[in-house]
């Protein structure tokens, strides 16, 4: 369906099909798809008044979040997801949710690599990792929590990719999103920092502050990130969406367009807050990770950041996530297992290493709102020289 529309009404996500009015005498090559609002920019300094696009190739993104969010949205017309078994145990949790990650790492790295070499990998296989992750959130969702935390393998664009995956899918089930809505948001956790591939390493992996001109490049990877995806299959718009705009904030900070508020969608507004509190909690060459809850607060004391969603996100997490380092005031070292709903300062935790004699202690399991113990602080498990990884994966799966 083709409309004619005045340049002032041009949005990123529409197709232009031709240019039929301009001041100019320039012929401008415009067919295809708007990107950035510097694309409408430059058709405007070229004297372009009034183009043509074609609605039915457009992909526009979802509306604008509501002035005033709702504690929980459902869509209209859309089933929620519903769960299909019981429940497991913690360890039937942490060993399903390990050989997920596991098997999630290898894929995402196949097509990672595939991105790099210049190839056109199929999304298929990712979509599958992407309906998988949804499945086990559900299932097993505290398994998955911890694999966030705990699973360090020291590749950090891959791990971050999978765990914005499985973070969005938690925040988007939290808030009782309709599937649609979790399918989308979950894919997009995958695939939103794919253009991170086709950037350069002495950049990405500069432990030093990066000058202005590194700074600018490493803000295409948005739109490097939306060619590669378009390339390799079909997205909806709001993924595509969450791709381009999720380093938007709505104090008109973010980029590459500088939006500013209701301009950046809800979905990019979930994406930016669950993109930024993965990278807070991870090691990176310039600076060291922080522990989960301190993410958090930084989150909630960021004005960028919409503080009606984060107050949500905060809700779904819990103040100590699970899969958190805890310190217990009888001088143990404890693992966040399952969050406490009615007591949240209260959870439920294994017990694991002695402070007093630096050593593992056999794991406990403790609910803290039967026992007469508490949780001093949030700690890093680089304080103590533990291998949370290699704990997991050895001891704890088979302790609990």
């Amino acid at each position: 369906m083709l409309e004619a529309i005045k340049i002032e009404d041009l949005k990123p996500g529409m197709f232009v099909n031709d240019v039929i009015e301009q001041n100019g005498k320039l012929r401008i090559k415009t067919k295809g798809l708007v990107k950035s609002v510097k694309s409408i920019d430059i058709l405007k300094s070229k004297g372009v008044t009034k183009v043509e696009i074609d609605i039915s190739r457009s992909n526009l993104p979802p509306p604008p979040v509501n002035p005033e969010p709702k504690e929980s949205t459902t869509q209209e017309n859309t089933a929620p997801v519903s769960p299909k078994k019981t429940s497991f145990s913690d360890s039937e949790q942490l060993e399903a949710a390990t050989k997920l990650y596991d098997e999630a790492l290898t894929i995402q790295s196949r097509f990672f690599k595939r991105l790099a070499a210049n190839d056109t990998p199929s999304l298929s296989d990712v979509k599958d990792l992407s309906a998988n992750i949804i499945e086990s959130v559900f299932n097993m969702p505290n398994g998955l929590s911890c694999l966030t935390l705990l699973n360090k393998s020291g590749k950090y664009l891959l791990e971050h990719s999978l765990n914005c995956s499985i973070l969005l899918t938690m925040f988007a089930k939290y808030r009782d999103m309709g599937r649609q809505a979790i399918e989308e948001l979950s894919l997009a956790g995958l695939l939103m920092d794919v253009g991170m591939t086709n950037m350069p390493k002495d950049i990405t992996q500069s432990a030093g502050k990066l000058t202005p001109q590194q700074k600018e490049i490493i803000t295409t990877h948005v739109d490097i990130g939306l060619d590669l995806v378009d390339r390799c299959g079909d997205v909806a718009a709001s993924v595509q969406d969450i791709i381009f705009n999720h380093h938007e904030r709505i104090d008109g900070s973010g980029y590459p367009d500088a939006q500013t508020d209701h301009d950046v969608s809800e979905y990019a507004r979930m994406a930016g807050i669950v993109d930024s509190y993965d990278a807070m909690i991870n090691d990176r060459p310039f600076r060291k990770a922080v522990t989960p809850s301190r993410a958090l607060v930084k989150l909630l004391s960021d004005e960028s950041y919409d503080q009606v969603l984060v107050a949500q996100f905060i809700k779904c997490l819990g103040v100590h996530p699970v899969g958190s380092l805890v310190k217990l005031d009888n001088d143990r070292l404890a693992i966040i297992m399952r969050g406490n709903k009615e007591t949240p300062m209260k959870p439920i935790v294994a017990a694991f290493y002695n402070l007093k004699t630096a050593s593992y202690s056999e794991v406990k399991k403790l609910d803290l709102s039967q026992v007469n113990v508490k949780i001093i602080s949030a700690v890093r498990p680089e304080e103590f020289g533990l291998n949370l990884t290699k704990f997991l994966k050895e001891i704890l799966i088979t302790a609990l």
